[in-house]
């Protein structure tokens, strides 16, 4: 599992996507998540503006798995 932190309160999910290399562009987020592709602790998610939070787990198909930090 790869750590990513993150300076802010939260990131967005596609924002998050692009932070981690996943994705190169937020329309290629979108098609990755409705390709139920991406989960997020655990569950399925296909909503781009979800709120990811230190602590949370993403993890994407054929990527790996990822982990939000602060980095505060």
């Amino acid at each position: 599992m790869k750590n990513i932190s993150i300076s802010t309160e939260y990131i967005k999910l596609d924002q998050f996507l692009k932070l981690a290399d996943c994705v190169s562009t937020g329309g290629s987020a979108k098609a990755l998540l409705q390709e139920q592709m991406v989960k997020v602790n655990g569950e399925l998610e296909e909503r781009r503006g979800r709120k990811l939070y230190p602590g949370d787990e993403v993890e994407v198909q054929g990527e790996g798995s990822f982990k939000v930090q602060s980095g505060q």
